[in-house]
């Protein structure tokens, strides 16, 4: 019997499912165990984002066949590596989208209507705390998403066709027709979106082209009544370049789910900010969502360990090259 190493815990309804066909080991957390049980005969291994998957950690498993990563981020696994040395990376980038597009407007709805100011306000000093605590209507105003995927493409909707905002977003990836069915008007570029939004809101997957894409020239270019949030990736935005424009209050407000480096190191500059709403990369980790991540991932590395192709590969090219499991 094949044998799945979880690094990270899944649904016990995910966990039943591999169960049916594999031997689940786990869940181990620390990582030099993870590596030394990888050694020995592990064919399918599930992982957090904390787990640096390299290609000479792959290299090192010989049986390894697949690596799963509930969530839609695979910036931790080396793709090119994992194609390689064989090796079937599956994600599941359709669970989080709902999840992860209400947090999105959770941030935008708690900066725009001052929810962090107004619960310290009143735990401090009672009614009088109200006095100048003034937020913002989101009708008719500017949103601008960076990255109109699966999640920027729900948080349009939910924005746009429940808020009434004008969405406008950037992505040189998207079809105008996609962008059409969502009633967003799409930016040539980034500057467009930055000069012109009343909120930015971040949807990219962390690669060479986005890493540190929201640096202080592209804070600059904000409106000084904006907000800025990240569900994305932290190290997308310069995070000591947005301390910078937050303490000038060059923009409005952020709200922040992801981080340069994370765990977030505590205490933290970010964390002293009154205007800033911060959640500690949650935004996807919802009793729903988390369900949806944990059956995908076991079903998308039961496909690849039986031969199957999977639906969601991160490294689809692997499946036209010799991997170390042949077709049935």
């Amino acid at each position: 019997m094949k044998k799945v190493l979880l690094e990270m815990p899944i649904p016990e309804e995910g966990v039943r499912l591999l169960q049916q066909e594999v031997e689940v080991i786990g869940p181990i957390t620390d990582h030099a165990r993870v590596i030394e049980i990888m050694r020995d005969g592990v064919h399918g291994l599930i992982v957090s984002s904390s787990l640096p998957v390299t290609e000479a950690l792959m290299r090192s498993a010989p049986t390894l066949e697949a690596v799963g990563r509930p969530g839609v981020g695979v910036d931790n696994i080396d793709l090119a590596g994992a194609t390689a040395q064989g090796v079937i990376a599956v994600y599941t980038p359709d669970a989080p989208t709902e999840s992860t597009a209400e947090h999105a407007v959770a941030l935008i709805m708690a900066l725009a209507k001052d929810v962090r100011s107004g619960d310290a306000a009143i735990r401090r000093a009672g009614w009088a705390g109200r006095r100048g605590l003034v937020g913002v209507e989101l009708m008719g105003k500017t949103l601008g998403i960076v990255g109109l995927g699966r999640i920027g493409g729900r948080v349009a909707e939910i924005c746009g066709r429940g808020l009434h905002m004008k969405v406008i977003a950037y992505d040189p990836y998207i079809l105008p027709e996609r962008a059409a069915a969502l009633d967003v008007t799409l930016r040539p570029t980034l500057e467009s979106v930055l000069r012109e939004a009343d909120v930015v809101t971040l949807h990219t997957p962390l690669n060479d082209e986005t890493r540190g894409m929201i640096g202080a020239a592209q804070l600059a270019m904000m409106r000084p009544s904006a907000f800025l949030i990240n569900t994305s990736r932290g190290p997308v935005v310069d995070e000591e370049a947005l301390l910078a424009a937050l303490r000038a209050r060059r923009i409005r407000g952020a709200g922040i789910d992801v981080y340069a480096q994370e765990p977030i190191p505590f205490p933290h500059p970010l964390l002293e900010l009154d205007n800033v709403v911060v959640t500690p990369h949650i935004a996807s980790g919802t009793a729903d969502g988390l369900l949806k991540m944990g059956v995908t991932v076991a079903e998308e590395m039961l496909a690849a360990l039986r031969g199957d192709k999977p639906r969601f590969m991160a490294n689809p090219e692997v499946w036209e090259r010799p991997r170390r499991v042949a077709r049935r």
